[in-house]
């Protein structure tokens, strides 16, 4: 597997056909998809993370948008990301994560703190991603989610989502734009669920193949990071 470089770059530096390669990919791996909801996503984030090999081709990407909000009288930033994808060839390389995690903690290096990462995810993949790099976040399978957490991922969610975000199922579920993953990209086998966190991530999502998306959040600090997630940021 050749390596793969990485480029973070504003929405609005994207070339045309930049945006294609990132619309080929995004079509790969979601059915139902259509131009206009990628776009749509796209134009609400702030920063894309270009993955490219060694031909400049794009293999992977991922979208996010950060901002100072306020909750229960406390400021803080919010680090929300949007798709993130990279093609089955470079499934297991580190350079996503890594990329991802500096890009926030430059981002945000002059913002208002503590930083969370608001989180929606149609399957397991990505919600492992918090337990790997995460040492705490929401929810989990090993304990309930504190009430003060819980309020602010029901304000978060509400806040960006409106009528679409289920708040006793802690469900996003798009009326319009629901785009569940394709057969094969993240298949939930009997071998996955024996991993907690993946038969957490099932029972709290359990219309995930249908592209509901569950609501997570994590403290994005490095008292937080795992050793991975402290690999990632260095």
């Amino acid at each position: 597997m050749n390596n793969l470089s990485s480029q973070t770059i504003h929405r609005t530096e994207l070339t045309t056909g930049t945006t294609e390669e990132m619309f080929t990919i995004f079509n790969e791996n979601f059915d139902q998809s259509s131009p206009e909801i990628f776009y749509r996503d796209l134009n609400n984030k702030d920063w894309v993370i270009l993955l490219r090999d060694e031909h400049n081709c794009v293999q992977g990407f991922s979208t996010l948008v950060l901002y100072e909000t306020e909750f229960e009288s406390q400021k803080m930033s919010i680090v929300y990301s949007g798709d993130t994808i990279i093609r089955p060839a470079y499934w297991g390389t580190a350079q996503l994560p890594s990329t991802w995690i500096k890009t926030v903690l430059e981002k945000s290096a002059s913002m208002q703190q503590p930083l969370y990462w608001l989180l929606i995810s149609s399957g397991y993949k990505t919600y492992r991603f918090l337990s790997v790099f995460y040492k705490t976040f929401y929810p989990h399978y090993a304990c309930p989610t504190p009430p003060h957490i819980q309020s602010l991922m029901h304000h978060l969610a509400a806040q960006r989502f409106g009528d679409e975000y289920y708040r006793d199922l802690g469900i996003v579920r798009f009326q319009n734009g629901a785009t569940p993953l394709r057969d094969g990209v993240a298949e939930v086998t009997d071998e996955r669920l024996h991993d907690p966190h993946v038969a957490h991530y099932i029972k709290m999502n359990p219309y995930h193949d249908q592209g509901d998306e569950l609501v997570c959040i994590t403290q994005v600090h490095p008292d937080n990071f795992t050793p991975a997630g402290r690999r990632m940021a260095r």
